[in-house]
């Protein structure tokens, strides 16, 4: 029950908001009431006589209308709504949909929670001339029935001439609203009444809860539900919904339209393969997505000291505003089914927790790109780069997928769990296999496969790799790695401008990782016979030092060692070797010409 009473600390924190438009936000409904579309105006005078009527822009924000529980959660079964409502029930041709609208409205109308915009309403209803007033209007068409084409087309009301003051918009009057939430309360009130799971108190049950909760996850689907009594919700283990669990309907009602508000407000389009993530505070306090990067619009730094500055400079800002004693809600849903919609993760913690360990996160899982900046990769490169399919320059993830792998790697970072091997073996292999895809898509799964094994190492041996090149470094691959940087940049100086055929090293990466020894051999044999000798004798001689540099290293190893594959750390010596030598030129002027100094 944490989600719901947390969503009802927010529909309580933000009651000012209730049915308040505001431009640019979304409107949180207030209770029993709705979000919807309204396709049709109609503006009618005190009398209820017909004055005008248009079509409402697809573009206008959705309104607030009345409903009662039932009608609310309707589906096939007739069912109306208090006041705006569709062609259907409002035209007469439909004797059972009609009288349900109008003796629902005139029950409203007469009661001490009556409104004067009812009567007008309640008058031009009764008279039947909405659809040729329609027609007459040029708003909607006819078929040759006299119904309209569209009878499930939703009017909105509004009525001028009651007073001047008065709001002539039935969607945005407050005193509407207030009065149709005392007229609904009055009516039920004498239900039965139960524990509220929610509150703690007794109140009546809801019988039925809101759906739509998160509309791009299933437009229909109910966090709750239990009207499936002839199949296997109850699993055996009760004989009556009820009994399952009790919500009241205030609660249910301030819980639904809370997460509705909050799933538009915080940014429901963190959605992954229709699985939605949302992280709030029940306050309002200004929080940081959970999917999201940590770093935003700052400056790139190239040396990791200046990263790691600027993280914690990042960190002081978001809590400054967001309060250290202040909670933090992260929840992602998802619809297996049009009807069910469920929640896939929860969890809640302290502000200053949870900025702590996205700060974490981007201090142990980040890298610096090809152009020297470091950064950390964001959740969604992570499982594109491992599980992703190439289109085009792009790398796209079966939706099947990559909802759940995204939910992996948000528990990972807001839990403080190790990092999946799975996920780092997957960026490991494709890393090693270059030929398989194009060079900006070949980049980006380098660069994301060096930064998951820095954090993945991190994780389980609490071991800070170097994110600058570390010729000593005591580890074999990361030598090796070196070497096959060297050897793919000896061949490359020695390309033209308009070659784009791949080196050798590159080619035989495969066999690289699993025969390094073997592999270098071959490659070098290569580079004497056909490329060192196009090279300057600077140059040439200066690789050749490099290289042998480099064995020394190797040669540290018991020779047993030496052609055993590969760890996966040859990545990381690959990368940074590979950065050095494609650093700018002005760093390696005095090499060479100290290099040449010692080839004449």
């Amino acid at each position: 029950m944490g989600l719901l009473q947390k969503a009802c600390e927010t529909y309580d924190c933000h009651a000012h908001y209730a049915g308040l438009p505001r431009e640019g936000h979304e409107t949180l409904a207030p209770v029993s009431h709705i979000l919807t579309s309204a396709q049709i105006e109609i503006t009618l005078d005190q009398d209820g006589n017909f004055v005008s009527a248009r079509a409402v822009d697809k573009a206008e924000p959705k309104i607030v209308i009345p409903v009662t529980e039932e009608s609310g959660g309707r589906t096939s079964a007739p069912c109306a709504h208090p006041l705006c409502e569709q062609l259907g029930y409002l035209a007469d041709y439909d004797e059972k949909k009609h009288a349900l609208y109008v003796d629902q409205l005139a029950d409203w109308a007469d009661s001490p929670y009556g409104h004067p915009k009812l009567r007008p309403i309640l008058a031009y209803v009764r008279g039947g001339t909405i659809l040729t007033d329609l027609a007459g209007s040029d708003v909607i068409h006819l078929d040759e029935t006299g119904r309209p084409k569209d009878e499930k087309a939703l009017v909105r009301w509004r009525v001028i001439g009651l007073d001047a003051e008065e709001n002539a918009a039935c969607w945005t009057d407050q005193s509407l609203f207030r009065a149709f939430i005392g007229y609904y309360r009055a009516k039920t009130e004498q239900q039965a009444q139960a524990l509220c799971m929610i509150g703690g108190n007794l109140a009546r049950p809801a019988s039925q809860h809101p759906k739509g909760i998160i509309p791009l996850c299933g437009g229909n689907a109910k966090l709750i539900s239990s009207n499936d009594s002839s199949g296997f919700t109850y699993r055996g283990r009760f004989s009556e919904d009820w009994q399952g669990a009790t919500v009241s309907y205030e609660a249910s009602q301030k819980a639904h339209n809370a997460l509705r508000w909050l799933a538009a407000e915080q940014g429901a389009q963190a959605v992954y393969g229709g699985r939605a993530f949302l992280c709030w505070n029940p306050q309002g306090k200004k929080v940081c997505g959970v999917t999201g990067p940590f770093r935003i619009n700052t400056e790139p730094v190239t040396e990791p000291t200046e990263y790691q500055e600027d993280l914690k400079k990042v960190l002081l800002g978001y809590k400054a505003a967001l309060p250290e004693s202040a909670g933090v809600v992260i929840a992602a849903f998802d619809a297996a089914t049009t009807g069910r919609l469920s929640l896939t993760y929860y969890n809640e913690l302290l502000g200053s927790d949870f900025l702590e360990r996205l700060y974490d996160w981007d201090a142990s899982c980040c890298w610096p790109n090809r152009r020297g900046e470091i950064w950390s990769p964001s959740l969604l490169q992570i499982v594109n780069c491992a599980f992703g399919t190439q289109q085009g320059q792009l790398l796209k993830t079966d939706d099947r997928v990559l909802k759940q792998q995204m939910q992996r790697l948000v528990s990972c970072r807001v839990d403080r769990a190790r990092l999946p091997a799975d996920i780092k073996q997957a960026l490991v292999q494709r890393a090693s296999r270059p030929l398989a895809y194009e060079k900006a898509v070949r980049e980006k799964i380098l660069f994301t496969a060096c930064a998951v094994l820095k954090k993945y190492d991190f994780d389980r041996n609490r071991e800070e790799w170097n994110m600058e090149l570390d010729p000593s470094k005591h580890d074999r691959s990361y030598q090796f790695g070196r070497l096959l940087a060297v050897l793919e940049k000896v061949e490359r100086d020695t390309y033209g401008s308009d070659e784009g055929r791949e080196p050798n090293a590159i080619r035989q990466q495969s066999v690289f990782c699993q025969r390094p020894m073997y592999a270098a051999a071959n490659i070098e044999k290569q580079l004497e016979r056909a490329y060192f000798p196009r090279l300057r004798p600077g140059t040439r001689a200066f690789y050749k030092n490099l290289i042998s540099q480099i064995m020394e290293e190797i040669h540290k190893f018991p020779d047993s060692q030496w052609n055993q594959p590969l760890a996966d750390t040859y990545l990381m010596g690959y990368y940074l070797q590979r950065g050095a030598l494609y650093a700018p030129k002005e760093k390696h002027i005095e090499e060479d010409n100290e290099n040449e100094h010692i080839a004449e």
